[in-house]
């Protein structure tokens, strides 16, 4: 009996070993799945765009595309930060919810997605931020500038907002930080010192001066709802965590809560 016991206890210690060690040595392939594409690639979007390439340094650059309302003239820019999936192309599809509404957007992709190149790390992808937020600055006040974030951005969207100011901050399905994203699926790892990647929205959240409006669904698959719940202790007087009973990680877009929010939230003079 003892040695049954004993055989028992070995192999769940090499369960536990094995998959901590895939946890640690795999959680890029986890967290990011970009698709590069190549400098002489098109775009063929429905609406009218621009795209421009910064140059960060002597080696990295920063690929950017804006959107543009149609026939009117701009209330102000939304600073788009996306998801952890391939490439601007796939996040297309949301831009409507702010041309429709007259805002340009401002989407660029981060290091080793789409266009822009250079070492995909936490720092790298804040200061694309930071130029991104620059750029913007030179086209509009600061009063109409929206920061927004979705999935994997919402970490660099309220990394900007508690460091610049602008007009509100927008999250659709955030995250705690990302090591509280693993440890919502492996919680009995020590994963604050086992994942690389941070993005503390934790953090950045209580430093935030704008307006804040988090949507999140309780039927996320992704970013369970218990671990983005955790951010209403950081929100201010007058902010607001938008719960979508059934939403999932991907169609919040589809239920008239977030409709309406973002109908009134755009519509602000």
């Amino acid at each position: 009996m003892n040695r049954k016991i004993f055989r028992g206890v070995k192999i769940v210690v090499l369960v536990y070993c094995v998959l901590g060690i895939a946890l640690f040595y795999l959680q890029n392939v986890f967290l990011f799945h970009p698709e590069a594409l190549p400098r002489t690639y098109k775009y063929k979007f429905d609406v009218p765009f621009e795209e421009t390439e910064i140059a960060l340094n002597k080696t990295d650059t920063f690929s950017l595309v804006k959107f543009f309302p149609v026939g009117k003239m701009p209330k102000g820019v939304v600073l788009y930060f996306h998801g952890n999936r391939t490439n601007i192309n796939r996040y297309v599809q949301f831009m409507s919810v702010f041309t429709s509404r007259n805002y340009e957007v401002w989407m660029g992709d981060y290091p080793g997605f789409g266009k822009s190149t250079g070492e995909r790390t936490e720092e790298n992808m804040y200061a694309q931020a930071d130029q991104l937020y620059r750029l913007a600055l030179s086209a509009y006040g600061k009063d109409s500038i929206i920061f927004y974030g979705k999935s994997l951005g919402t970490g660099v969207a309220t990394y900007l907002a508690s460091r610049e100011q602008g007009k509100q901050l927008i999250l659709e399905t955030p995250y705690y930080s990302i090591p509280g994203i693993f440890a919502c699926y492996a919680p009995i790892y020590p994963v604050s010192r086992m994942i690389h990647f941070k993005l503390p929205s934790n953090e950045y959240l209580p430093d935030v001066a704008a307006p804040v409006t988090i949507f999140h669904g309780t039927d996320d698959g992704v970013i369970p709802y218990r671990c983005a719940e955790r951010l209403k202790q950081f929100l201010k007087p007058g902010d607001r965590f938008i719960t979508i009973e059934d939403g999932s990680h991907h169609d919040l877009g589809n239920f008239p809560q977030y409709r309406q929010t973002m109908d009134s939230l755009l519509r602000i003079p």
